[in-house]
């Protein structure tokens, strides 16, 4: 399949053959990194060896300037080749004085080389001089020697200055459909199929028609070879080749005396404008011919290489992932390994591409840069993929728990729950306090460790409901206390019945089943676990639009992602439905309090102790969502700090050999990689929106990004979409509506996300916030808009972007279009979070 990619890439094209001679070439005999305007210039040596190559092909040649390159006639002159002389003329008017002079002198010493001369290439197109000075010149170099002269100009100056034809010899044009936009084949027969040929052949003889006395030479036609597309005509290696062999034999039977625009490559060319530049010669800039002239075109002949090598790459963990994942469906196994050769096959495209184009040291070093990049995207990639496959594509779970039959209450371990809360509304810890009171399990009680609360209308009412339910029900209030959620359970834990085997946490939000502890501790009996995690669920959000888009967001986490962890011991514990063995929790050191993720830390450091985790995935109690979007979101940024200053703490456990196994170091170390991906779309929207800006201001200096770079990014965004929504339906026991708006949630926490990300990996602190479960009431329509400023920003900037380049660029540059179509999707996370906003603001609170 790699195979047959590449050739399916590089299909051969079979342009018309081509036998005989060149009529002629324009010449620049600069190589690869020669430049005039570093003043590096060609020797004779070099030129020479050129006349000899080009005169394989050709009698005649055509230059542009008498002061540049001197020798060239004398060479010229030397190999037998005729010579279309021209002086450079421009706004320089000394220098146009010492070409033209120049000019006189070598067609007088050179009368059968020199056998037509021109007097400024493109003058009046450039309008660097007025028509009368430009004819000036002419008659002035008519008089002066004997060979026909001409000016150069494209035919649209001749049709606008058709005095011009009454002071030159004969006229020379440039025919270039390419600059004209035009593409180069089309759906008609014979010449009506290569639109480009035909546009060429009809501008010169309309020419024919207004000057029917006058020769007519054109004096530079051709396609490139590489650069930007211009509107519809592409450049390629195999346009360049049909191009050319089609209007070589167009031109010998119309007899169309012609110049080759040009023989050879001239990458300084590229300083001038775009890209495009450097790439018209008939040769690369090494003197190798870029096709043949008889039989099939390739754009990229050494494409079975490319495709070997990436079969090559690819091979190895191929077969190591069939082996290793036998267990998986045959499907799954040959879909991750198309992903893996795929990869592979990028890989080597992206690492190969940059050599077809002449890249300066900048150039080098952006790519240098941005190709670590594109690896990334691609592991985040195959790191998305394997989920995918082995959670649609398992015959069954490896690692699978469930409810277990009650213990008797002399078998029950003791358990300790405790119940950390700040701030929290009084009535919303009661309804808790209440289901923890209605559990069926007769060992156990209930710390209540409310930290920091300032009011004691607050925590009193709390305090006086845990009296009323007696002595199971104990009830601390701490202040001041350091240490955040972990500092409080660290407390509790010193407070902690010496009975007690378990301690559990939950959230001051959350409701529990009856049958919580009575059908989950019975794991405990397996001296090995340490940690009984259920599934952060949530209630009383089906009313409610906001809450129940967010509650749905965060079920797929837990149907999918907890699954996929599970199966090699390296679950998320959360802070909430979660019991850990008390002896595991005290040896390997309590809660941390340098972390704002201690549930994740605690996981992390008991599976490096050796310890089981399991998952249950059983809703065994529910809890209440985020009140508004800024609660959603700042309690996503604390994840997403928090995982960070985990990262920066334990690095050494998950990237050294060790206690964790290989399965655990990965999934710590990839399973906040989409997270990453957050971060780095956020920088890479940020460096396209000043590049767009520059695009659209000063587009000779920014030009549009390659396609190297765009074709990844956009199968990025559509492979990690695809994976999303199909893992949801397949998971999630929701309908269309709540996945797309689960969607919509997930989208709209990228800002957050990637600002958690980067504060974390360049800050020690941040301070806790609690999320708030109650609505906090209030405010203006545009007041819902404030806990969003900087996606605004961002959309607003990214919707400038597109009209900017809409405007600029429209439809004629496929670049253009595709950088379009990134700078939208780029938008969505930020459109997303407004729109959440937006509903967040507008939903009824049903949630009490």
């Amino acid at each position: 399949m790699n195979i047959g990619l590449w050739w399916w890439g590089n299909l051969p094209h079979g342009p018309e053959n081509w036998h005989g001679p060149i009529s002629g070439f324009a010449v620049s005999f600069f190589r690869r990194y020669q430049s005039p305007l570093a003043g590096d210039f060609p020797s004779s040596a070099q030129i020479d060896s050129d006349l000899k190559l080009l005169h394989r092909y050709t009698d005649h040649i055509r230059i542009y300037s008498m002061l540049q390159n001197p020798q060239v006639v004398r060479l010229a002159h030397k190999e037998g080749l005729h010579v279309m002389a021209g002086a450079w003329i421009d706004t320089r008017l000394e220098n146009n004085e010492k070409e033209i002079e120049a000019l006189i002198a070598m067609a007088r010493r050179y009368p059968k080389t020199i056998d037509r001369v021109i007097v400024g290439n493109e003058v009046l197109f450039r309008n660097d001089l007025p028509p009368a000075k430009l004819m000036a010149y002419v008659d002035r170099v008519r008089a002066a020697i004997r060979q026909p002269v001409s000016i150069a100009e494209p035919d649209y100056i001749w049709e606008k200055y058709p005095e011009l034809a009454q002071h030159v010899d004969f006229i020379t044009v440039h025919l270039f459909p390419y600059w004209n936009g035009i593409p180069l084949t089309g759906s008609g027969k014979g010449l009506d199929h290569y639109p480009a040929i035909a546009s060429a052949l009809g501008s010169y003889q309309k020419l024919r028609q207004m000057f029917p006395g006058k020769p007519i030479v054109v004096g530079e036609i051709g396609w490139p070879s590489n650069g930007d597309r211009h509107e519809y005509a592409k450049p390629s290696v195999s346009n360049e080749a049909i191009f050319l062999r089609e209007w070589f034999n167009v031109a010998k039977r119309d007899h169309v005396d012609y110049y080759v625009m040009e023989a050879f490559d001239q990458p300084w060319k590229e300083q001038l404008g775009s890209h495009t530049e450097a790439y018209w010669g008939m040769f690369n800039a090494d003197r190798q011919l870029k096709f043949p002239f008889t039989g099939p075109v390739t754009e990229d002949t050494g494409w079975p290489w490319k495709a070997l090598a990436a079969s090559l790459l690819a091979l190895l963990p191929m077969i190591w992932f069939a082996r290793r994942y036998v267990r998986f469906k045959l499907t799954g196994r040959f879909f991750f390994c198309a992903l893996i050769q795929l990869a592979c096959g990028l890989i080597v495209w992206s690492a190969t591409l940059p050599f077809n184009f002449y890249l300066d040291w900048i150039d080098w070093t952006m790519l240098a840069l941005l190709f670590p990049a594109q690896v990334a995207i691609l592991a985040i990639l195959l790191i998305n993929g394997f989920e995918f496959t082995e959670v649609l594509w398992r015959r069954e779970w490896v690692r699978h728990a469930g409810m277990l039959r009650p213990d008797s209450p002399d078998k029950q371990p003791f358990v300790s729950i405790h119940l950390a809360c700040y701030n929290e509304p009084p009535e919303m810890v009661i309804v808790t306090l209440d289901s923890l009171a209605e559990l069926d399990y007769a060992n156990y009680e209930v710390l209540v460790i409310d930290n920091n609360t300032k009011d004691p209308a607050t925590w009193q009412p709390v305090q006086a409901y845990c009296e009323k339910l007696g002595k199971r029900f104990r009830f601390f209030h701490l202040e001041p206390w350091p240490g955040y959620k972990a500092g409080a359970l660290n407390f509790g834990l010193k407070e902690t019945d010496p009975r007690a085997d378990v301690v559990a946490v939950i959230d001051a939000d959350y409701v529990v089943r009856h049958d919580w502890l009575a059908t989950l501790t019975g794991h405990f009996h397996d001296p090995k676990v340490a940690v009984v995690q259920c599934p952060q669920a949530h209630r009383d959000f089906e009313h409610n639009r906001f809450r129940r888009m967010t509650a749905w967001e965060y079920d797929g986490f837990f149907r999918i992602g907890m699954h996929h962890r599970n199966e090699r011991n390296a679950i998320i514990q959360h802070g909430t439905m979660t019991m850990v063995r008390r002896s595991a929790l005290e040896g390997t050191g309590g809660w941390s309090e340098w972390t704002i993720c201690e549930d994740a830390e605690l996981g992390l450091r008991l599976m490096h102790a050796g310890y089981e985790l399991v998952y249950v995935d059983e809703l065994m109690g529910k809890g209440l969502t985020p009140a508004d979007f800024k609660a959603y979101k700042s309690q996503r940024y604390r994840w997403a700090f928090g995982a960070m200053q985990i990262l920066k703490g334990r690095w050494d456990w998950m990237t050294r050999k060790g206690p964790l196994s290989s399965g655990q170091r990965f999934h710590f170390l990839t399973g906040w990689f989409s997270w990453f991906a957050d971060a780095l779309h956020l920088i890479f929207t940020l460096m396209a929106i000043f590049w767009t800006a520059g695009m659209v201001a000063f587009p000779s200096v920014f030009s549009l990004p390659m396609q190297l770079f765009l074709i990844p990014v956009i199968g990025f965004f559509f492979a990690k979409a695809i994976f999303g929504i199909v893992l949801y339906r397949a998971r999630v026991p929701c309908s269309w509506y709540d996945t797309l708006m689960a969607s919509l949630a997930s989208m709209g926490l990228s800002h957050a996300i990637a600002r958690g990300i980067l504060h974390g990996l360049t800050r020690e602190k941040t301070s806790f916030v609690v999320t708030a479960k109650s609505r906090r009431m209030g405010g203006s329509n545009f007041a819902a808009f404030a806990p969003v400023r900087e996606e605004g920003l961002m959309a607003i900037a990214l919707a400038l972007c597109i009209i900017g380049m809409a405007r600029s660029y429209g439809t004629h540059y496929i670049e253009g279009m595709l950088w379009i179509f990134i700078l939208a999707a780029q938008s969505i996370p930020y459109v997303s979070a407004l729109v959440g906003a937006w509903i967040a603001h507008r939903s009824g609170d049903k949630a009490g």
